[in-house]
């Protein structure tokens, strides 16, 4: 179905980095207030975001996968897949998880973690989970995560807008944590 190989169109790398900027604004919360990994993934990709929360830290507890990576699996489900509950896996659906799957790990940067996927195992190379260093790693797991969404999503015939950051959630200097 999808053609990997494809070099990708100048409308097609700018819906691309409209995605990695657009989860990257949202996870770091600078201009808006921070959102969660998984959070950040349904919203750059104009998804209901309430599920996502549940991605936050490796499934809250640490424990689970990296939270971003999940939600590129749960974005292209709900962009690819069958809405019927007792439907098959659709054919766009196999080739953008067997993409998605085949490319995430040579995509992403895990740092010092090797080739851990397990959120702590990922944050763990930073000794202050709250601090700078882990923000703008998880930040840019983020942002690449989303890129290489919105790739799969065009490869695989989706049709695919990056809507703005939301205006009205910019931070300002009332709104900074202290």
């Amino acid at each position: 179905m999808g053609d990997w190989d494809r070099a990708l169109t100048e409308l097609e790398r700018q819906t691309v980095a409209a995605a990695q900027r657009k989860a990257e604004v949202l996870y770091e919360g600078r201009l808006v207030r921070h959102r969660s990994c998984g959070v950040a993934m349904a919203e750059t990709f104009g998804l209901p975001t309430a599920p996502y929360q549940a991605l936050r830290r490796g499934g809250i507890t640490g424990c689970g996968e990296c939270g971003v990576v999940v939600s590129g699996r749960l974005v292209l489900g709900q962009w690819f897949g069958d809405p019927d509950p007792s439907g098959a896996v659709t054919e766009p659906l196999r080739a953008a998880a067997t993409e998605y799957e085949a490319r995430w790990r040579g995509r992403v940067d895990r740092g010092a973690a090797g080739d851990a996927v397990v959120c702590n195992a990922l944050v763990a190379q930073f000794p202050d989970f709250a601090g700078p260093a882990r923000a703008r790693f998880c930040t840019g797991l983020a942002a690449a995560v989303a890129g290489l969404v919105a790739e799969v999503i065009l490869r695989n015939g989706g049709e695919l807008r990056i809507a703005p950051v939301p205006e009205d959630d910019r931070v300002t200097d009332s709104s900074r944590a202290p």
